[in-house]
């Protein structure tokens, strides 16, 4: 068995500073690496949790803290009341440490530094009542925009890579088919559910300059390390990523593609929908790489089963990620997923 070519570290690791994630990442994963995020320390280690003090108080979801909806109506509602997002900020200070750790040849001058945002649509879902999200979308969106041109201006084109984390996207596409049955999952738009979603995703990318590459991150969640529920197969990831391949504003700028794989995924069933991932596109540009996330802390023997069994059924290489980001991963575990993904790698 071939090993597969390289290694996607999906976000989040736990560490006290950016600095010390990217030291201990680089360290341990050499010449894997495509890109390298900052782990998202600090207030971002919980997901989306950090963004829930953007929005004002009616706004937020009754079980987050939220102020009742006044008996008169909603209130109108203003881009002031909504607090700039935060995420450039972050970018530009990890940025400065990832620059230095490359001066010191820490980071190979090829390794690109990686920013992973949520998007708007899975905020919105996880913090904000239904029936103001209509009002809180675009203003919302305002800021998200502004946190992209403000990367863009910090960070050079060709050095950095967004990528976008759709875990909301999953679970909305899960309830249209059918099985998730908790309506927390619909999508609060109407209309066609697949493309309303990548609509969302298109205009908010198309704030970043062409030259900007971009990434995704498909998700089923992991609240309390558990999906919100199991995939069937990964046939509605390969919708949501054709759908995002096919948008003149994303694929032929996209990097690459990440795929979650449950643990005890070592069917050929899984993965067989991936023969129709469609990665070509015809603008010319390079193929986007797909990173599948099978790797799971103190299971070499079935990640390599899992590996065994992609490769027999996939029609194209990829490399190896776990299934989400590591931020709330126990500690001992860390050192158990990059050993793992530094053995079956090359």
């Amino acid at each position: 068995m071939m090993k597969p070519n390289g290694v996607l570290m999906v976000g989040s690791v736990p560490g006290a500073s950016a600095t010390e994630v990217m030291e201990r990442v680089a360290a341990a994963l050499p010449g894997r690496l495509q890109a390298l995020p900052d782990g998202e320390t600090g207030e971002r280690w919980n997901y989306i949790g950090w963004q829930l003090g953007r929005f004002p108080p009616v706004c937020r979801r009754a079980k987050l803290g939220g102020t009742p909806v006044p008996a008169s109506g909603p209130p109108a509602l203003a881009l002031a009341d909504f607090g700039p997002t935060g995420y450039a900020d972050a970018a530009r200070e990890s940025y400065a440490e990832f620059k230095q750790l490359r001066e010191r040849g820490v980071v190979p001058p090829d390794v690109r530094f990686q920013v992973g945002l949520p998007s708007p649509f899975g905020v919105l879902v996880g913090h904000v009542k239904r029936e103001l999200i209509g009002a809180a979308e675009p203003l919302y969106e305002q800021r998200f925009v502004e946190t992209l041109r403000q990367i863009a201006e910090d960070i050079p084109h060709d050095d950095v890579v967004v990528q976008w984390d759709l875990c909301f996207e999953m679970t909305a596409l899960e309830f249209d088919a059918g099985r998730l049955k908790d309506d927390w999952h619909r999508a609060y738009f109407p209309g066609d559910v697949l493309r309303g979603l990548v609509d969302r995703v298109e205009r908010l990318s198309r704030a970043l300059p062409g030259g900007v590459r971009l990434a995704f991150h498909l998700c089923y969640g992991d609240l309390h390390h558990r999906h919100f529920i199991e995939p069937q197969d990964a046939g509605l990831l390969v919708d949501l990523a054709n759908a995002l391949l096919a948008r003149e504003a994303l694929g032929p700028r996209t990097a690459w593609i990440h795929v979650p794989v449950p643990k005890d995924r070592t069917d050929a069933e899984y993965f067989a929908p991936l023969k129709s991932l469609r990665l070509d596109n015809s603008a010319g540009s390079e193929s986007p790489r797909v990173y599948l996330g099978l790797v799971h802390a103190s299971d070499e023997e079935g990640t390599r089963k899992r590996i065994e069994t992609a490769q027999a059924s996939v029609p194209f290489p990829f490399g190896v990620a776990t299934e989400c980001g590591l931020g709330r991963t126990p500690p001992e575990e860390i050192e158990s997923v990059l050993g793992i993904c530094r053995e079956v790698s090359a």
